[in-house]
């Protein structure tokens, strides 16, 4: 049988309890669900600085389990919102490309201005980029094929490939 002080005593805690009880589960949730993977960094920063193949079926379902679905779909492309940092910059948002696109992409916009995602860039990774003319917002290009590009008061950041042909390969007639 329980006695009337501890049956007091005990509903006394769950009802101070169930509100914080309540606000870590909220917390918990809140966190999970958009905080970045750790393997964010490996994974997107070698895909945007063009070191590793790219394959948006593959980023785009790494995208999706991580972050959730795509918020939108634009522009050939896949957005998708996050909550990650690259090279000590904010990460605002990620684009795949889609299969309507000419090209293969993967793309970020961080909240850094092109010129000191450059600088950081180069002090954690070593790739160093180049203005590719002397206009005053270039794009700047790294020799793997990596893009810096202004985005009003932040910076763009991707990799973008040709795809690869398909289907039947076509072989010249020898020459007689």
């Amino acid at each position: 049988m329980i006695r009337p002080v501890v049956a007091c005593r005990t509903t006394t805690l769950l009802k101070r309890g169930l509100p914080l009880l309540a606000g870590l589960v909220l917390a918990c949730a809140a966190t999970g669900a958009g905080a970045a993977p750790s393997t964010f960094g490996p994974v997107i920063g070698s895909a945007l600085l063009c070191r590793s193949q790219l394959d948006n079926a593959y980023f785009h379902a790494y995208l999706t389990e991580s972050f959730g679905p795509a918020y939108k779909r634009e522009g050939g492309a896949y957005w998708f919102r996050t909550e990650a940092s690259l090279w000590g910059s904010k990460v605002e948002q990620v684009m795949v490309s889609d299969d309507t696109s000419a090209v293969v992409f993967v793309a970020a916009i961080l909240e850094a201005k092109p010129d000191e995602l450059e600088k950081s860039v180069r002090a954690a990774v070593g790739t160093p980029f180049r203005a590719a003319d002397g206009s005053r917002y270039p794009l700047r290009k790294s020799i793997p094929g990596s893009t810096i590009a202004y985005a009003n008061d932040k910076s763009k950041i991707y990799c973008a490939k040709f795809k690869p042909l398909s289907g039947p390969q076509s072989t010249p007639q020898s020459i007689r």
